[in-house]
C-alpha cells in the first residue's frame, strides 16, 4: 500500500509538470498560429491518441513515461510537398526567430510560473512549520563552538530575516554554497539578543546532502519532557509517573528534551533509572525501570519502554500572508530556488560540491510520497520545488533541451542566419549522451542512497 501511495504521488506530481510544461509550448504555438500536429504525454510508441480541434492535432498517450512533446509542422521533419499556402504560413521553421523563441521559452516559463502560483497560494494560506528556536548543540560543533545555547531562536542570518526552520536552513545553504560567514542574530531567553559568527570554513566544507544543520551542530529546538500521558500498567504508572510531570534529570545527568529522555529510556531495558521531575512545583525523585522490548526492525535489538507519552513537537508557526505580500514572497522564492540550483550545478562542474547531489525518479519519487503523507501543504511545496527543478533543468544550453535550442535561435540573432544543419546533428548526438549519462548517474545514486 505504500509502494502504490509513493507511485501514485509521484506520477501525479510529474506527470503534472509535464502536462503543464508542453501545454506552455502548446499553447503559445496555436497564439502565433503555428500548426500542431501532436500532443504526448510520455516518449516512444503511442499507445493511445485521439484527434479534435481545429486542426485535428493529434493528443496521444506514449509508452515511455519520460517527459513529453509537442510535435508542430516543421519542413526539418515532414515533406511539405502539396501544402497550400496558408498551411506553409503555419510551418515553425518559417516563423521569426523571436516566435520561435517564444515558443520553445513557453514550457520552463510554464513551469515556473506554476511554482510562483503554488507558493503564492501557500503563503496566502499560511504554512505551520517548525520555528528557528533551536536544541542543545553537541560539544565541539561549529553551532556550539560559535556560543550558540539550546533555547536560542535564531532571528536572522547575515541581515536577512528568518522566523521558520527551513528559512534558517535555506540561508546556511546559501553561505555555504557562496562559501561565505554566516552571522547568526539570535534571541537567548532572559539574556536579549546576541550575534553569533559561523565561520565560512565550517560552511564550505559541508556536504550538502542531507541533514545541513545537524552537521553543523544546529538541531531542532524540542520541549523539554513533559509527560502527557501514562499508560495503565505500564512501567511508568509503575513507577508513579503522572501527566504533567516535568523530567529535569535522569541519574544526575540534565534532561534537555523529550527525544533526548526518549533516547535514554530506549537504552535502558532492564536497569533501573533514578529520576529527578517537578510535579505541581514541587521537586521528586523516582526510580523507573523500563521493560525489556524487541524492536523489530531493520536490525532487530532489544529496548526500553515504559509506555509514557512525553512533549516531543517544536514550536509552530503558521504566518499568512497578504496576496500581494504572497506573491512577493513567490517570485523572490522561486527567484532564489532557481538561482541555488544554477549554482550547485556550477560548483558540481568544477568539482566543488560532489555529484552525490544529482538525484533521479527513484528519490523523486521517494519525496513524493513523504511529503503526500505529511500533507497538502507539503506535497504543493514539493511540486512547487520540482516544478523549478524542471525549468531551470530546460534552460540549460544543452541541445536537445529547451536551453540548446534557445542557444541555436540566440546565435541566430547575433549572426543573421540559423546554425547549420550539419552543427545542429552533431549537438544533438552529444546532447543526447550527456542526458544519458546523467540518467545513469542519477539512477546510480538514487541506489546508492537506497542501500
Amino acid at each position: 500500500m505504500s509502494f502504490l501511495h509513493t507511485l501514485l504521488a509521484f506520477v501525479v506530481a510529474l506527470g503534472s509538470l509535464i502536462v503543464i510544461h508542453e501545454l506552455g509550448h502548446y499553447w503559445v504555438a496555436r497564439l502565433f498560429g503555428v500548426k500542431v500536429l501532436r500532443f504526448s504525454i510520455g516518449m516512444g510508441k503511442v499507445v493511445w491518441s485521439r484527434r479534435c480541434g481545429p486542426d485535428q492535432t493529434e493528443w496521444a498517450v506514449s509508452a515511455l513515461p519520460l517527459g513529453g512533446y509537442v510535435k508542430m509542422l516543421d519542413g526539418r521533419e515532414q515533406d511539405l510537398g502539396g501544402l497550400a499556402p496558408a498551411e506553409l504560413k503555419r510551418e515553425f521553421t518559417r516563423q521569426s526567430v523571436w516566435v520561435r523563441i517564444a515558443i520553445v521559452a513557453a514550457g520552463p516559463l510554464a513551469n515556473f510560473l506554476v511554482a510562483i502560483l503554488l507558493f503564492t497560494g501557500l503563503y496566502m494560506v499560511g504554512i505551520a512549520e517548525p520555528s528557528s528556536k533551536v536544541g542543545a548543540s553537541a560539544a565541539g560543533s561549529p553551532a556550539a563552538v560559535a556560543g550558540l545555547h539550546g533555547g536560542d531562536r535564531v532571528v536572522a542570518v547575515n541581515g536577512q530575516a528568518v522566523a521558520v526552520w527551513s528559512e534558517l536552513r535555506w540561508q546556511l545553504i546559501q553561505a555555504a554554497v557562496d562559501k561565505n560567514e554566516a552571522r547568526l542574530e539570535v534571541e537567548r531567553p532572559g539574556a536579549g539578543r546576541y550575534s553569533l559568527l559561523l565561520p565560512a570554513a565550517a560552511l564550505t566544507a559541508l556536504d550538502l546532502e542531507g541533514d545541513v544543520l545537524g552537521k553543523l551542530g544546529i538541531n531542532l529546538g524540542r520541549p523539554p519532557p513533559l509527560v502527557e500521558e501514562v499508560v495503565a500498567g505500564g512501567a511508568g504508572a509503575r513507577a508513579g509517573l503522572r501527566k504533567g510531570d516535568l523530567i529535569v534529570a535522569v541519574d544526575g545527568q540534565p534532561v534537555v528534551d523529550g527525544p533526548a529522555f526518549i533516547s535514554i529510556v530506549r537504552g535502558a531495558a532492564g536497569r533501573t533509572l533514578n529520576l529527578a521531575l517537578r510535579r505541581a512545583g514541587q521537586e521528586l525523585q523516582l526510580a523507573l525501570t523500563p521493560d525489556a522490548q524487541l524492536d523489530k526492525g531493520p536490525t532487530p535489538v532489544t529496548v526500553g519502554k515504559i509506555n509514557v507519552y512525553v512533549a516531543q513537537m517544536p514550536d509552530m508557526i503558521t504566518v499568512p500572508s497578504s496576496a500581494p505580500a504572497a506573491l512577493h514572497k513567490a517570485v523572490a522564492k522561486v527567484w532564489d530556488t532557481s538561482a541555488m540550483t544554477l549554482k550547485m550545478i556550477g560548483k558540481m562542474i568544477v568539482g566543488e560540491v560532489s555529484w552525490k547531489n544529482v538525484t533521479g525518479p527513484i528519490t523523486i519519487a521517494d519525496y513524493a510520497g513523504q511529503t503526500a503523507r505529511i500533507g497538502v501543504a507539503s506535497y504543493l511545496s514539493f511540486i512547487a520545488f520540482i516544478s523549478i527543478s524542471l525549468g531551470v533543468m530546460n534552460l540549460l544550453p544543452i541541445p536537445v533541451l529547451d536551453g540548446g535550442h534557445l542557444l541555436y535561435y540566440s546565435l541566430e540573432v547575433l549572426t543573421g542566419r540559423p546554425v547549420p544543419e550539419r552543427v545542429g546533428e552533431i549537438a544533438q548526438r552529444i546532447g543526447v549522451g550527456l542526458l544519458v549519462t546523467l540518467m545513469v548517474l542519477a539512477v546510480f545514486n538514487d541506489f546508492a542512497r537506497l542501500l
